[in-house]
């Protein structure tokens, strides 16, 4: 691999805004004791794009009482479907590929199977979804992870100035991005 595509460019972040969270249906007449709710988890771009050009595997930890409580999801979706009868809270981890993170992002997220009291009864039409939008940020990409994302619709990356353009393979990202922001404001035009 081209050394160029391992190097740093400073100053630069990419996100990637997304929604985590459940989508609780309550089964009515199909309920029992033990099952009485059909609900999936999920991990989604904030828009539904595709993902997986950034994360590699999705880990859901269920409360313990599930078989099988460590569930393994590596491609899209990154959600998990299960039926049962109690709340508690899910743990998810996203492991990233290779050149765009080294770290997992560990998640935290409360199932919730019965709606708001001033919400009404339950029913079986009208499910309950609760979700938390965060963003992912990733600062100082490598230039292969830039220019892998930088046309990606769920990815938020700097933007170049008008009559600047990316330079062809081989050319390194961090020279033209440190002519930019070392010039900063003086409006330069190539």
């Amino acid at each position: 691999m081209d050394a160029s595509k391992n190097k740093k460019l400073k100053d630069v972040e990419i996100s990637f805004p997304i929604v985590y969270g459940t989508i609780s249906f309550w089964l009515g007449k199909k309920a029992s004791e033990y099952n009485s709710h059909k609900w999936t988890v999920y991990v989604r771009s904030a828009n539904n794009e595709d993902l997986s050009v950034i994360v590699k595997r999705v880990v859901f930890q269920l409360h313990p009482s599930f078989q099988n409580p460590t569930r393994v999801v590596e491609q899209p979706p990154f959600e998990l479907s299960e039926s049962g009868w109690g709340e508690f809270e899910i743990a998810i981890t996203l492991y990233f590929h290779s050149d765009v993170c080294e770290k997992r992002l560990d998640l935290f997220h409360q199932l919730k199977l019965y709606p708001e009291e001033e919400a009404g009864p339950q029913s079986t039409k009208k499910p309950v979804v609760v979700e938390t939008y965060d963003e992912i940020v990733f600062p100082e990409p490598t230039e292969a992870f830039f220019q892998r994302v930088q046309n990606h619709p769920a990815a938020n990356v700097p933007r170049l100035p008008p009559g600047i353009t990316l330079p062809p393979p081989g050319i390194s990202l961090y020279n033209l991005y440190s002519l930019y922001f070392t010039i900063g404001n003086a409006k330069l035009s190539l």
